[in-house]
């Protein structure tokens, strides 16, 4: 059995906060290395059955990129050029 975590940034506090797909299992570290170690104990605590542990814990980095267009630097461009 696979189990799979969803690990964002968390935007205010800093750090990451993983979340299991399908389970009820959601913990949160201020660095990688300590939700690693976060992520194993919070499904040891899950799975109180050693036949329903999963066997492979899954980490999926989820990360949102905003890109800004900016006219602003055209403009800029196209002042240096002289055009």
């Amino acid at each position: 059995m696979e189990i799979i975590f969803q690990v964002t940034e968390d935007p205010v506090d800093g750090g990451f906060v993983a979340a299991a797909l399908g389970h009820g299992i959601t913990t949160e570290a201020d660095t990688l290395t300590d939700l690693r170690e976060m992520v194993k104990d919070a499904v040891q605590c899950h799975f109180h059955d050693a036949e329903q542990m999963p066997k492979i814990i899954r980490l999926h980095f989820v990360r949102d990129e905003v890109l800004s267009r900016s006219c602003r630097a055209i403009e800029d461009l196209l002042l240096q050029l002289d055009l």
